[in-house]
């Protein structure tokens, strides 16, 4: 995606299952350190605004702190949260590293030498990167059973509704934000079901010591989450630790975001992608799960690892189809093929874009995230080549000779590495002309592998969205070169809505797609239905969720997606470029056929697989029309 679309987040969880005595003989010190860092950092991908990380210690002595956090918004912050993770394991092998071998001083004597960590990854899209905005959050309690860290990768869509409610209980929340709200809720609720124990057993006549001991015993967390999450809205994968030891990760009942996990007897993991525990602990993708929608991975404190239901399944899940196209990395085996087959289902638009002269064509792909789709679109190319190939050869057996098979072995076309990105380059310029030369040169071009006016140049994107970076820096910097016609093909579909469930696409006017649609019924004298569109939008306000219908979708239905690509393509186009330019897409059906599994897809059709979709939907359009750029939720 050559511009950037940020998301939430990435979230990493370890829980070692046997005592510590027996880690620190197999592997060394500091063992889960480690994994926990491999764990974040090849998640780096999934959120470089801020990390945090949280580790508990089990069965400490009162008045010892068994909850450590350190979290960093600095532009390394996995470096810096686990440079203060080893701080004191560092030092303590410098002065005492005769006493190195002892666990349980080590334990008592440096932080982050407990049993369970939850590491988190942050994508800021909504509000600042300030370090109280960082997960994991903690919800504080002298009673280890009421203390409750949070962390996850979500967005919810009807916060205000679950501040309400919350209101309306009595409580009073210091944030107006969704991760705050949450853990309140969640909170709640472990409250409520550490009252109940406590109640059932000071009822029995039982010493409060013990009761506490029952209470960590029995705490009932598949109840306290099916308590809290009942009126969620939105996509998550929300992790929780418990004081005393307990802990869960929670899927959304329609996957939108992603989670893994693999349990062994000495470990239980969990994480957003599923490469990272594969490398991490060297496992085999066969013995990695998929946390399904609506379940939940529970680990008591005693080891007990169990799979629960927490909300009904949909029967569609809606797991999000760019995890697979654009955010997840594509090292992960499925991920990978799906990328390649999008590479190669948008290939017939792409040669007849070229009108098939694949001879005098060069293709090649940009950003570096869009290599594998360019591994499939250059497969099919080589396809297409082969059976073109064939074809002459047939036509001409009779009259073959060496000079005429050279000429037929000559069709194929020509992969060239045509753009490098140049990360070094800042633009310091304020004023709006003179920052869009700047932009223009963020990319360095491969000289001399285009023939000027004479081939086509066609180059690949994981997605268009914007059309802003097309325009100002991309579609100029491939002109340069000289190509007879610059084709530009997108292996996703059109985006035209806004996602309400992690990534950052908010409000209409961000799309390249919605500006075709709203200038195409300008020129074809149908102004009028953008008013309408607006008046049935602004109706719907203030109805519940349930209630409200995406008529946005009205704004797209008069037109066909090549006459949108076509003013697309009208749009990003600078007045002073000498080469013809044509952008194409994927269509939904060809998504779908690469993505069978993730067929979550609301941001290009806008079917919502929440109420809450069509809410913010709605809202952005009414922003859009009466020209508020505030966010839609």
């Amino acid at each position: 995606m050559s511009e950037q679309i940020k998301h939430e987040c990435g979230i990493a969880m370890l829980r070692l299952l046997k005592p510590l005595e027996y880690y620190q003989e197999k592997y060394g010190n500091a063992w889960a350190l480690n994994r926990m860092y491999l764990l974040m950092e090849k998640q780096h991908n999934r959120g470089q605004d801020g990390a945090g990380l949280a580790n508990i210690k089990f069965d400490t002595k009162p008045g010892e702190q068994y909850i450590n956090i350190t979290k960093s918004n600095s532009s390394k912050p996995i470096q810096d949260i686990f440079n203060e993770a080893f701080k004191d394991i560092k030092q303590l092998q410098k002065d005492s590293p005769e006493k190195m071998c002892d666990v349980n001083w080590v334990k008592q004597n440096a932080k982050f030498t407990g049993e369970l960590f939850l590491g988190h990854l942050r994508y800021g899209t909504f509000g600042k990167n300030e370090l109280d905005n960082l997960h994991p959050f903690l919800r504080e309690n002298n009673w280890k059973t009421r203390n409750l860290v949070l962390a996850g990768n979500f967005n919810l869509t009807n916060i205000d509704e679950m501040l309400d409610k919350l209101i309306s209980l009595g409580q009073h929340p210091v944030k107006v934000a969704d991760a705050a709200i949450i853990l309140e809720k969640i909170g709640k609720f472990l409250d409520r079901d550490v009252e109940r124990l406590f109640r059932k057993y000071k009822d029995q006549g039982l010493p409060n010591v013990e009761i506490s001991e029952r209470i960590a015993e029995e705490l009932d967390i598949q109840t306290i989450l099916t308590s809290s999450a009942k009126k969620w809205d939105g996509g998550y994968v929300m992790a929780g630790l418990i004081g005393h030891g307990d802990a869960f990760v929670l899927r959304d009942e329609n996957g939108i975001r992603p989670c893994f996990y693999y349990c062994n007897d000495e470990i239980a993991v969990v994480a957003s992608e599923r490469p990272v525990i594969m490398t991490t602990f060297n496992i085999p993708l066969t013995d990695i799960k998929e946390l399904e929608p609506g379940n939940a991975i529970i680990i008591k404190k005693n080891g007990e690892i169990s799979i629960k239901e927490i909300k009904q399944p949909t029967q569609k899940p809606a797991k999000c189809s760019f995890e697979r196209i654009y955010f997840s990395r594509g090292t992960d085996a499925e991920i990978y093929e799906e990328r390649k087959a999008l590479g190669r289902l948008i290939c017939p638009r792409v040669l007849e874009a070229i009108n098939h002269d694949i001879k005098n064509t060069v293709i090649s792909y940009i950003p570096n995230t869009a290599s594998v789709a360019f591994q499939g679109m250059a497969e099919a190319f080589a396809n297409y080549a082969d059976t073109q190939k064939m074809k002459a050869i047939l036509e001409n057996k009779e009259n073959l000779n060496e000079e005429l098979l050279k000429e037929i072995f000559s069709i194929h076309p020509r992969r060239e590495y045509i753009a490098v990105k140049d990360v070094k380059l800042r633009t310091f310029i304020t004023n709006d002309s003179e920052r869009d030369d700047m932009v223009a040169h963020v990319y360095d071009v491969t000289y001399g592998q285009v023939r000027e006016y004479v081939d086509n140049l066609v180059v690949i994107d994981d997605s268009i969205v914007r059309g802003t970076t097309l325009k100002q820096s991309i579609v100029r910097m491939l002109d340069r070169l000289g190509p007879k016609k610059i084709v530009i093909a997108s292996s996703a579909p059109q985006v035209r809505y806004p996602d309400c469930y992690g990534i950052d696409m908010s409000r209409m006017g961000e799309f390249i797609a919605f500006h075709a649609a709203i200038e195409l019924l300008k020129e074809r004298g149908k102004s009028e239905l953008i008013d309408e569109v607006y008046r049935k939008s602004k109706a719907q306000q203030g109805k519940p969720k349930e209630e409200i219908v995406n008529y946005v979708k009205e704004i797209y239905a008069p037109f066909t997606d090549e006459e949108i690509s076509k003013k697309i393509t009208e749009l990003v186009t600078p007045k002073d470029i000498n080469a013809e330019i044509e952008i194409v897409y994927n269509n939904i059906e060809a998504l779908h056929t690469a993505c069978p599994n993730n067929t979550g897809d609301w941001y290009f059709t806008g079917d919502y697989p929440t109420p809450g979709g069509n809410k913010v939907v709605n809202q952005a359009f009414i922003n859009y029309y009466e020209g508020n750029n505030n966010r839609a939720y």
